[in-house]
């Protein structure tokens, strides 16, 4: 049975689009149009109470049980294990894989995704914001060039979820200031990446509804404003 995945064309998004395809699982989408505010839809709470994208319901879950699960690194997670692939067995190489998605869930998703709202939401220059984010996005470049340095994947020998997490936030770094030639270990594996069949699906789900140009309003008190934040 396929897995529904609610998703939007977002760099979470991504990284479940692109697991799913990598692991040959099969999977319907269901598109959650987080600029029209559908994130706030009944039917959406139901799976996910944090209202962001994606979630996904799997009707094969653990044992025959229908299972809903949000929160995109506890998804791949889950994907990896149900498809036995993607995350290493052997224990050391798991728990780097582990903590290289970590890294990605705690540091690169949010530092990013706040450089990205500082230097182009915000409704009001904050030199602070713009410069803090800014140096710390440089930062975790670097920690990645690091690391890959060092190993070919970030979990080490092989491609792992690690990298899949990783990669759709370093898609398009021009947009935060980065030129990838300045980080020669990180563009090659970018590059290796973005070469994959089963990636260049991923990334194509939904990017007919990528978002192009400025936000309305309406957009921004979805995103951004009083819709975001009222109780529910």
């Amino acid at each position: 049975m396929a897995i529904e995945v609610w998703t939007w064309p977002t760099p979470n998004g991504h990284k479940v689009h692109i697991a799913l395809e990598e692991l040959g699982l099969p999977y319907t989408v269901v598109p959650v149009n987080i600029g029209a505010g559908e994130q706030f839809r009944p039917d959406f709470l139901a799976i996910t109470p944090n209202h962001r994208i994606p979630a996904i319901v799997d009707p094969d879950g653990p044992g025959g049980q229908a299972v809903r699960l949000f929160e995109s690194g506890a998804i791949l997670i889950y994907l990896a294990e149900k498809a036995g692939g993607l995350i290493p067995e052997p224990p050391a190489e798991r728990l780097a894989c582990l903590q290289w998605l970590m890294f990605q869930m705690g540091g690169v998703g949010p530092m990013f995704g706040q450089y990205g709202h500082f230097h182009t939401y915000a409704p009001e220059p904050i030199p602070y914001a713009r410069d803090r984010y800014a140096k710390e996005v440089q930062r975790l470049h670097r920690v990645l060039e690091t690391r890959l340095n060092q190993a070919e994947w970030l979990a080490g020998g092989a491609y792992s979820i690690a990298d899949i997490a990783t990669f759709p936030w370093i898609r398009f770094p021009e947009r935060r200031g980065i030129d990838l030639d300045q980080f020669p270990a990180l563009r090659r594996w970018h590059d290796a990446i973005a070469a994959r069949p089963a990636v260049a699906r991923g990334v194509a789900v939904l990017a007919e509804h990528q978002r192009r140009g400025p936000l309305s309003d309406a957009e921004r008190d979805n995103l951004f404003g009083s819709n975001q934040f009222r109780a529910r």
